[in-house]
């Protein structure tokens, strides 16, 4: 997977000049897998002032919330 990874990253370089990467795995329905026992692996080129990628790809939006704040 790392090397699928660097692949994708050195294609995305090259095509599209990317400022940096958002990389995530997703694995169980709770992380947005939906299927439990799926993995997989989201690569997502940025750029210095473009929009946060979670509600633009993931339609959704994140809460923050510190460790010492879980329960």
């Amino acid at each position: 997977m790392a090397a699928l990874t660097k692949t994708a990253m050195r294609v995305m370089r090259t095509v599209t000049s990317p400022h940096g990467f958002n990389l995530g795995l997703n694995q169980g329905d709770a992380a947005g897998a939906g299927i439990a026992a799926h993995l997989h692996q989201h690569i997502v080129p940025r750029w210095g002032g473009d929009a946060n990628f979670m509600p633009v790809i993931g339609h959704t939006k994140t809460m923050p919330q510190l460790l010492g704040e879980h329960p």
